[in-house]
């Protein structure tokens, strides 16, 4: 790192080299302003100055006039004035402008060195923090792009579960839009609303685990392939649980098909030890079921589809939980899926 250089305005010729001296002899690089037309020449030159040390009464500009022009266009530079005893309510305005410090003359070496010290240090710390916001800033930028990538990812995983079941597609794309309205509804911060978000998307991913057979068949199951059946909540927490930023959405994978009185599968859990998310991807997978065609049935109703969640509450579902969707007119599920219907058109 060079010497930092310091930009000296003073009008008395005699001053001004003593101040330069002292400076060069602290091993700064100094350039000399006999008045303010010259600093502002110098300022405008290109020539970066890390501290200006002005006189607060000189000729051209004042001081003031100086400060104000430096902290309109060289905001990182700081500014020491220096004064006599009579100018004391001037450096005062100065200070309340912007100014750093000033020095009241006569002053000592080691005052001057001192000031000086604490400017550049004062203007070290300003770089160093607006580099440290710039890199938090491109680094969350970064972020953003990954996290895009990673929903992208976990929107393709969604569309496998299509493929290995024709008649249940869009289901994961509806259950996203039915629990990101239902978490709003519910006050949820943005951040919990993602991950219930990825988890509506991935509930059903252990599926790709589970044969087609049993996936496709248009009948009831054997005792045998409805125990096969639900393993898919175990596969899919298998698949999801070393994933990192995965490791919430997988413990609501691995929960989404418990009940609210602990009648659920696979671990019998009940009431709270069932994640929120889970509780609330639960309903409105229940919810988007209900209202899809099926092999074995036709789809229902929104209102028969709020009927059965109804009369489900406190058994398989949360009451809470059925209170905030009751409280949502059937209009709002009706037009998410004709929304969610119409993008999966177009994306066909």
């Amino acid at each position: 790192m060079g010497k930092q250089r310091i930009l000296v305005v003073e009008e008395d010729e005699t001053s001004l080299e003593h101040l330069v001296s002292t400076l060069n002899s602290a091993d700064y690089t100094c350039r000399k302003a006999g008045d303010g037309r010259k600093a502002l020449s110098a300022l405008n030159s290109g020539e970066e100055f890390a501290l200006v040390l002005s006189d607060v009464v000189i000729a051209g500009v004042d001081g003031l006039g100086l400060l104000e022009h430096i902290k309109a266009n060289y905001p990182d530079t700081p500014v020491v004035l220096k004064t006599a005893a009579s100018e004391v309510s001037l450096v005062h305005a100065a200070l309340w402008s912007g100014a750093y410090d000033y020095l009241l003359q006569p002053f000592e070496r080691e005052q001057l060195l001192l000031v000086v010290r604490r400017a550049l240090e004062y203007r070290r710390l300003k770089l160093e923090k607006r580099e440290l916001q710039c890199q938090i800033a491109a680094r969350s930028e970064q972020l953003r792009v990954l996290e895009r990538s990673y929903d992208m990812t976990l929107e393709a995983l969604a569309g496998t579960l299509d493929w290995k079941a024709a008649h249940t597609q869009g289901h994961q794309h509806r259950v996203a839009a039915f629990s990101i309205a239902l978490s709003r509804a519910m006050g949820l911060p943005g951040d919990q609303i993602k991950i219930v978000a990825r988890g509506a998307f991935l509930h059903d991913i252990g599926k790709i685990a589970i044969p087609d057979a049993i996936l496709r068949k248009p009948g009831a199951l054997s005792k045998h392939e409805l125990a096969l059946m639900r393993e898919y909540c175990r596969c899919g927490y298998q698949m999801l649980k070393e994933v990192p930023f995965l490791s919430e959405v997988a413990e609501i994978v691995h929960a989404h098909r418990e009940h609210h009185d602990g009648t659920g599968y696979p671990r019998g859990l009940r009431g709270e030890q069932i994640p929120l998310g889970a509780r609330l991807i639960g309903m409105t997978s229940a919810l988007e079921s209900i209202t899809s065609h099926h092999p074995y049935r036709a789809a229902e109703s929104i209102r028969i589809a709020r009927e059965k969640i109804e009369s489900s509450s406190g058994r398989q579902f949360d009451p809470e939980l059925v209170r905030t969707f009751l409280s949502l007119s059937e209009a709002v599920w009706s037009d998410l899926r004709r929304q969610i219907g119409a993008h999966i058109h177009r994306e066909g």
